[in-house]
């Protein structure tokens, strides 16, 4: 008989330097394992060949995952001007190849013209679904997809470096942002093309870079370490108003009731603690006034 590990109820969210060569789900499926939890799931998926910050959430904190793959994030990417390959990274086969005749100047200017609100395709080497199947199983197969076009913000452009046909970028962007795309366009506005030859992310919503861990450094831990490294599920959330609960309004709200507080309650979603602030979940204000849960911690020493 096949000897079955033990599921455990692991509650919180690690910050992953994910590696580079792993998919973001290799990345889950491998921390998992290693926590032997029972539930988890990441925010947002980074290309194999992209490392950085991954935010993987556990137990009780998946409800809120969701927040982490919607929020702004950040990336730092380097660019070859001058070649373009049909993947838009170092992964793909060279399409072209044109003499670079760029400016650091230049460069600057082009890359300020996508600050904004801008419309991306999505391209065809992408996770996006279309008729159950990811767009990349079709191009593999020599078959494009029409994708519509979709519209994202880009918050910032940075230059970091540029020599010659070789330049780094600091990019803050909303959601469904195709770095390898903005590579691509970028470089066709230069008139030499370009491809992504490097990404990392930075930061997503809150967490920062400087907070996360390796794969190695994750092995390497006990389980005691592992436990402490998890950051409290609340920290996905922390861009929404906070209210602490009186202590009959906790333990009704936990069995489901919508209940009364004194005092101004915020508008929207809600970050509902008890009076010795433990979190509760999220609320929200009803039209009759009072709060009412929306999605509530079920472990609360988790």
């Amino acid at each position: 008989m096949q000897f079955k590990r033990p599921k455990k109820n692991i509650n919180g969210v690690l910050l992953l330097d994910k590696p580079l060569g792993f998919s973001s789900n290799q990345a889950l499926q491998k921390v998992k394992w290693l926590y032997q939890a029972a539930k988890a799931g990441h925010t947002g998926t980074l290309d194999p060949l992209a490392t950085g910050l991954l935010p993987l959430c556990f137990g009780e904190a998946t409800k809120f995952a969701h927040y982490l793959t919607d929020a702004d994030k950040t990336y730092f990417a380097t660019l070859k001007l001058g070649v373009t390959t049909n993947t838009g990274d170092a992964e793909g086969e060279v399409l072209s190849t044109q003499p670079v005749n760029v400016s650091q100047a230049l460069f600057a200017e082009v890359c300020r013209q996508f600050v904004g609100k801008i419309s991306q395709i999505p391209p065809m080497y992408s996770a996006l679904k279309h008729e159950g199947k990811a767009l990349y199983e079709y191009a593999r197969a020599g078959v494009e997809i029409e994708r519509k076009e979709r519209f994202i913000t880009i918050h910032s452009i940075t230059q970091n470096s540029f020599e010659q046909d070789v330049a780094s970028i600091t990019v803050t962007c909303t959601k469904g942002t195709y770095i390898r795309t903005l590579a691509e366009d970028i470089g066709q506005k230069l008139g030499c093309g370009a491809h992504l030859i490097g990404l990392r992310r930075t930061a997503t919503a809150n967490y920062q870079i400087a907070q996360s861990i390796t794969l190695e450094q994750f092995e390497a831990m006990s389980e005691a370490q592992r436990i402490a490294a998890l950051l409290p599920p609340d920290s996905a959330v922390l861009a929404l108003p906070a209210m602490t609960l009186d202590e009959d309004s906790t333990f009704y709200l936990q069995r489901g009731q919508a209940v009364w507080q004194s005092g101004a309650i915020p508008k929207g979603l809600i970050r509902l603690y008890s009076e010795n602030q433990v979190f509760l979940g999220l609320g929200e204000q009803q039209s009759d006034g009072k709060i009412a849960p929306k999605r509530l911690i079920v472990d609360k020493d988790g």
